[in-house]
């Protein structure tokens, strides 16, 4: 893996319509496991459990739900905005060659998690360190990922049979792609542009 990290950075990508379905060799699966899995947690709690996800059938149930919730989703928007919402695929769950979910266990760690009494979400926080690990990680071996969040934790729980309390973060597509595209599918569909640095940048205050 040569690629410059900062080159990594800016050519990661939300994958959805480039995936090839093409096998993915378990050592470059385990590689990106690790990857993710060596994110800082809050108190070293390493707080996230991965759940890898080929099965067809549980594939195909997740997405007719995620159909129906950009449904739900779709009646909410008029004119221009559902224009060019309908332009765009939310997600890759059948094309991609298999599908990785992301859990946060609030109470791994506990009961007294060093780093976490003023900041209850801190836990949450380190999950997300971890999925931008993993994302990173599998643009460095040139695969796709595509982050889905339509849908609802409580369907997600019930299909994996994930625990109560455990929360279910983030449905994330992996797999070979065909490319990864230059520009960002949501500024090439126009739903929205990226905001410069300079807008986001303060000094000392607000």
């Amino acid at each position: 893996m040569t690629h410059d990290l900062y080159e990594i950075i800016h050519r990661r990508r939300d994958v959805r319509a480039e995936f090839t379905g093409e096998p993915l060799d378990d050592a470059v699966l385990d590689r990106i496991l690790t990857a993710a899995h060596a994110a800082p947690s809050v108190g070293m709690s390493q707080p996230w459990d991965f759940i890898v996800v080929r099965d067809e059938s549980l594939k195909k149930a997740f997405h007719e739900h995620v159909r129906h919730e950009r449904d739900v989703f779709a009646a909410t928007l008029s004119g221009d905005a559902a224009d060019r919402f309908a332009r765009i695929k939310i997600d890759g769950v059948l094309e991609s060659t298999l599908s990785i979910v992301v859990t946060h266990d609030p109470e791994r760690g506990g009961p007294a998690v060093l780093g976490r009494h003023a900041i209850a979400d801190a836990g949450l926080y380190s999950a997300c360190l971890a999925i931008q690990n993993l994302w990173l990680a599998a643009t460095a071996e040139d695969l796709g990922v595509g982050w889905v969040s339509f849908y609802r934790e409580e369907f997600l729980r019930e299909l994996l049979g994930i625990p109560d309390g455990i929360r279910p973060v983030a449905w994330l597509c992996a797999g070979p792609v065909s490319r990864l595209q230059e520009v960002p599918d949501l500024e090439r569909h126009g739903w929205r542009n990226r905001r410069p640095l300079e807008l986001a940048r303060h000094e000392d205050r607000w």
